[in-house]
């Protein structure tokens, strides 16, 4: 990691070219609590982390492709997010380059399905006509890991 200039400058303060990969129990961009959630939003957080994690959830993709489904992001940028994804278990490389959700990344997945499915909703609300606008990788063609046969949402045993 780079050295800061003052020594009251935090690595996750704006500015700081090189961010460490935020880890539970350790302060990070917004938070110096160490909490779990913290740690994960600031991780999430962060210029096409939730895009890149979207963009796995149908399975393995090399470099190329996936910074294509990106919007082609700079490599920069890309490298930079996959090494922190990797860091942070949540994608892996397998050996012919490929990255992939490990089973925590595709723990994430199934947490964002909720918020793609209201997303279309409030699309629909918002402007009926953009609705109709989804691309064939959109969360209606992604199943609800939440629901059992019926579509209703299934209840955890903490309700």
């Amino acid at each position: 990691m780079l050295a800061c200039r003052n020594s009251k400058q935090q690595p996750w303060r704006a500015g700081h070219r090189d961010m460490a990969t935020p880890r539970p129990g350790s302060p990070v961009r917004g938070s110096t609590t160490g909490r779990p959630l913290m740690a994960a939003l600031d991780l999430f957080g962060r210029r096409w982390s939730l895009r890149i994690l979207w963009e796995l959830r149908a399975g393995p993709l090399g470099f190329r492709p996936l910074q294509k489904r990106c919007d082609d992001m700079s490599s920069s940028v890309m490298r930079q997010r996959l090494t922190e994804l990797l860091d942070a278990q949540v994608i892996h490389q397998l050996p012919d380059s490929r990255y992939e959700l490990t089973p925590l990344g595709q723990e994430a997945r199934h947490a964002l399905n909720p918020l793609a499915h209201w997303a279309e909703r409030w699309a629909a609300t918002i402007d009926p006509q953009g609705a109709d606008r989804t691309d064939d990788r959109s969360a209606s063609r992604v199943s609800h890991p939440d629901t059992v046969g019926d579509g209703t949402p299934e209840r955890d045993s903490a309700d």
